[in-house]
């Protein structure tokens, strides 16, 4: 628990938190290898070119130049704000005495931003008296490339905590890391904000002490084509297997895989080697995992010299609860079951000695361990469900066929089944519509 008392600097290399029904929607097109048109004329594909996509129901927030007028971040609802060069914007959080409270923030610097290494934000999360419950950071790092960088707070209830265990009123801060040396111009914000119930029963107090942290065997076998997306809120869904994409230069790729309790995951992106150009781009090629708060728990980086490169993510345990009670990110940050993200990243200076691309990549992803039984909760968190894996889920994120597997079995028995593509989005859209009017009854 102290760990989150004390500034965390880690090594830079939706609504409801769950995806909207156009979000899934979006998903089975992508699995389907289709594009989706809703109502309204919106078309939704798998994946954007470019920039940064934001949660389609995020609400416009302005931030603070003080505690007094802060905005209220509701969990549960994803926010859209501003965060000048100068200075630091406040929203606020009314908080009860029992849950645990997540908070993220995604900043994204416009293409083509003149950053530093040690450029980006920083954040806190603080009481009504100012004193802080956790703070965080996250930077560009050494390549030096303007994506969007994801910084996460908490405000977390424990049996001998002292600080910030209150009912009431709390803050939440944003502000540039390094103002002096950061572009002028106002950089957008993604918020979200998470509870997390307490416990039904007291279980372990202390993190395991035992995990298999050796690396696995790599996937071998084909890559099969999966668009990434532009946004956490975008992120594609895929399971167990290679995906293979196409990145340009300035680009970040989002996905997602539903990892459920027990469960370890393990992943590597590489990209493609090219026969024109040559130099070296530093930490060119970047992986991050980010757990279902978003809060980064690993990355991963490695420099591109117009040959193929690969940068893996160290193992992580597998998720538990009492992964929180661990002092390092790599353990701490796996302590629920849910959708976890991956990140990849391709420097914008790959571009000058490479040209404008696009580079092939290909996304590697193993599941180990064994599904185990989800912790008993005193409550629902907010957004629902965002920390179990449903049916859903899993039926959204195929399975690849690395190492002489099967294709996800849903999508084998849709196309064997005889129902046309039209006819399965129709009904899947059918099946979220009437779940998302129940849960609003």
């Amino acid at each position: 628990m102290a760990r989150w008392c004390t500034a965390r600097r880690r090594r830079a290399g939706a609504g409801d938190g769950r995806p909207s029904v156009p979000v899934r929607l979006a998903a089975v097109s992508a699995v389907l290898g289709v594009t989706a048109v809703l109502p309204g004329g919106a078309a939704l594909a798998a994946g954007t070119q470019g920039g940064y996509t934001f949660a389609d129901d995020a609400r416009r927030i302005d931030g603070a130049s003080g505690t007094a007028g802060a905005a209220l971040l509701e969990p549960g609802t994803a926010y859209r704000g501003s965060l000048p060069r100068n200075g630091t914007v406040h929203y606020r959080l009314e908080l009860d005495a029992a849950s645990d409270t997540y908070v993220s923030v995604t900043a994204v610097p416009r293409a083509g931003d003149e950053v530093t290494a040690a450029d980006g934000i920083r954040m806190s999360v603080r009481d009504a008296d100012g004193a802080s419950c956790s703070l965080d950071s996250a930077t560009f790092g050494a390549a030096r490339s303007p994506r969007p960088v994801t910084a996460w707070g908490v405000r977390e209830i424990s049996s001998g905590g002292t600080r910030c265990q209150e009912a009431g009123t709390y803050y939440v801060t944003v502000e540039r890391a390094r103002p002096q040396d950061s572009p002028p111009d106002a950089w957008d914000l993604e918020l979200t904000a998470v509870t997390e119930p307490p416990p039904a029963r007291t279980g372990a107090t202390r993190a395991p002490e035992a995990w298999d942290s050796a690396s696995p065997e790599p996937l071998t076998g084909e890559p099969e084509r999966r668009a990434g997306g532009s946004g956490f809120a975008r992120a594609v869904p895929v399971g167990q297997g290679a995906w293979r994409d196409d990145i340009r230069p300035g680009q970040t790729l989002f996905y997602k895989v539903p990892v459920d309790w027990g469960r370890q995951v393990h992943a590597a992106a590489e990209v493609d080697g090219t026969d024109g150009g040559s130099g070296y781009a530093t930490a060119a090629l970047r992986l991050a995992l980010h757990n279902p708060v978003r809060g980064e728990v690993v990355d991963a980086a490695r420099g591109y010299t117009g040959r193929p490169a690969t940068a893996s993510l160290a193992p992580v345990p597998p998720v538990a609860y009492a992964n929180r009670y661990a002092t390092g990110d790599q353990v701490a940050g796996m302590r629920f079951a849910g959708d976890y993200y991956l990140v990849v990243h391709l420097a914008e200076q790959v571009a000058e000695d490479f040209g404008p691309g696009p580079f092939a990549l290909t996304l590697r992803v193993r599941l180990g361990g064994t599904v185990e039984g989800a912790p008993e909760y005193r409550g629902e968190s907010v957004p629902d469900g965002v920390f179990e894996v449903s049916a859903t889920d899993r039926w959204a994120a195929p399975q690849g066929d690395a190492d002489g597997r099967g294709g996800d079995s849903a999508m084998t028995a849709l196309a064997v089944g005889g129902i046309g593509t039209g006819t399965a989005l129709l009904a899947g859209l059918g099946v979220w519509t009437a779940v998302a009017r129940r849960r609003s009854v």
